[in-house]
């Protein structure tokens, strides 16, 4: 029997991303940034350090929307001065998609028809993070039906779960097709 691919998309509307930007390039920035964040009790999601340029990078993760403005000014206040960044930005209009399965494991290019569909879309993507079984975009909030509409279709999932995704959409919170945090609520095909 053929594994499907992708077994659901799940999505999480609650997610603001932070950048730290012009850092120095040295061992532990990772760990100094992240720690100042665990110290103020901020759980942290995705995270992307950028490619070195003249010594410097960009430190980028996202946060639950409601540590938002905690977390910007946290960092500005006590993190900017001692490490010498740059500056640090912050967008509490951004959500978070997945697709998931364990079919994943085994299929070349889900990733690439991911970022195909969602570019065919007009659908810029902000961060991607991966593993062995999910591949999560962070995007502009504005477009979470779209992008979960037209991922549904191009991995061909079940149209029940796209109106499911519609009427969480009108009641503003994060049902329907599931919350990445609460993993019981994919919907498989």
């Amino acid at each position: 029997m053929n594994q499907a691919v992708a077994s659901g998309i799940a999505f999480n509307r609650d997610e603001a991303r932070i950048s730290v930007l012009g850092v120095p390039d040295k061992p532990g920035i990772a760990h100094q940034i992240l720690d100042a964040v665990a110290d103020a009790h901020i759980e942290v999601d995705v995270v992307i350090q950028n490619v070195n340029k003249d010594g410097k990078t960009d430190f980028s993760f996202t946060v639950h929307r409601n540590d938002h403005a905690r977390t910007v000014e946290l960092l500005k206040d006590k993190l900017v001065p001692a490490l010498g960044a740059q500056e640090v930005v912050g967008d509490a209009t951004c959500c978070k998609v997945s697709i998931v399965g364990s079919g994943m494991r085994s299929h070349v290019g889900v990733a690439s028809k991911m970022f195909r569909t969602l570019s065919e879309e007009g659908i810029n993507i902000q961060m991607i993070a991966t593993s062995e079984i999910k591949t999560s975009v962070v995007i502009d909030e504005k477009h979470i039906e779209l992008a979960v509409r037209s991922l549904r279709k191009a991995f061909e999932l079940d149209q029940e779960a796209v109106r499911a995704a519609r009427s969480a959409s009108e009641m503003g919170h994060n049902s329907g097709i599931g919350n990445v945090t609460e993993w019981p609520k994919v919907l498989p095909c």
